[in-house]
């Protein structure tokens, strides 16, 4: 397929596991359009997703290559409620077999296992593909990250599946822009945004809208500014960012939306053409 003919890549930000509850949150309504454009527009065959909260190990990637799994209430401290969430999906043991091979043929060690789907996907997913009003209807497959903050080792983890995407294989990478939950103690209550959660969000968007012949240059030298550290203390939020970029080869990236507050950023980027 040409670029404008393959399938979307995105990125969501997925906040925490009170964004399927929180109705009146900015991102909520934001989120929900997001999923309405891929399941009515772009109707994928399956989705991949790679979540900030799942790392392999420093140089493996895992998949999940169960059909059925659990949800892991991977969060501590919340309401009882927050640990009865449900969220319905498939998995599929050939497209998880076809990941394995794509990613062996790049160079990159992967295994598969069964492992639930932990709120990095369930809790963004929840509103994007609500079940009862938009639900997702195709396969899900969750891969990790690798256990590192290599922007490059990311990057090149997207190239290695980005071919899924001519057959209408949606690719999501979910984390958060800017996460600093050391931070959120001193901001809570005071929803202005500390100065590193906007500087790098801006930075980022930067990065991500350059040249896709810049583009891995450019958003590898995000993670080496002042303010990157302060953005993430631990860059698992950032790095499926990467993945995505990675998987949108040639295809320019575009921010849909952003929102900043205390110490979180909320960009939603997309890479590559939605159908008409």
């Amino acid at each position: 397929m040409s670029p404008s003919t393959r399938a979307p890549v995105y990125f969501f930000s997925h906040g925490g596991p009170d964004v399927q509850y929180n109705t009146t949150h900015p991102v909520y309504p934001v989120l929900q359009q997001i999923g309405k454009e891929i399941t009515q527009k772009v109707k994928p065959k399956a989705v991949v997703v790679f979540s900030a909260h799942w790392q392999g190990e420093p140089n493996e990637i895992h998949l999940n290559n169960a059909v059925d799994t659990d949800l892991i209430y991977d969060f501590y401290g919340f309401p009882p409620h927050f640990y009865k969430a449900t969220f319905p999906s498939k998995g599929s043991p050939p497209l998880a077999s076809r990941i394995l091979s794509l990613l062996s043929s790049a160079g990159i060690r992967a295994r598969g296992l069964k492992r639930g789907l932990d709120h990095g996907v369930f809790s963004g997913f929840n509103v994007a593909f609500a079940p009862d009003t938009n639900p997702l209807n195709c396969p899900l497959v969750q891969v990790s990250l690798f256990n590192n903050e290599d922007p490059d080792a990311h990057y090149a983890l997207g190239r290695a599946v980005a071919s899924l995407r001519d057959e209408n294989i949606v690719i999501i990478g979910t984390g958060m822009t800017v996460h600093n939950l050391r931070d959120l103690g001193r901001s809570w209550g005071n929803p202005t945004p500390l100065p590193y959660a906007v500087s790098f969000d801006n930075a980022l968007k930067e990065a991500v809208e350059a040249d896709p012949a810049v583009r891995q240059e450019r958003m590898a030298a995000v993670t080496k500014r002042p303010d990157a550290r302060p953005a993430h203390p631990w860059m698992d939020h950032l790095m499926p960012v990467y993945v995505a970029a990675g998987a949108a080869g040639e295809d320019v990236g575009k921010q849909l939306w952003t929102h900043h507050e205390m110490s979180f950023a909320w960009s939603q980027f997309r890479f590559g053409n939605v159908p008409e």
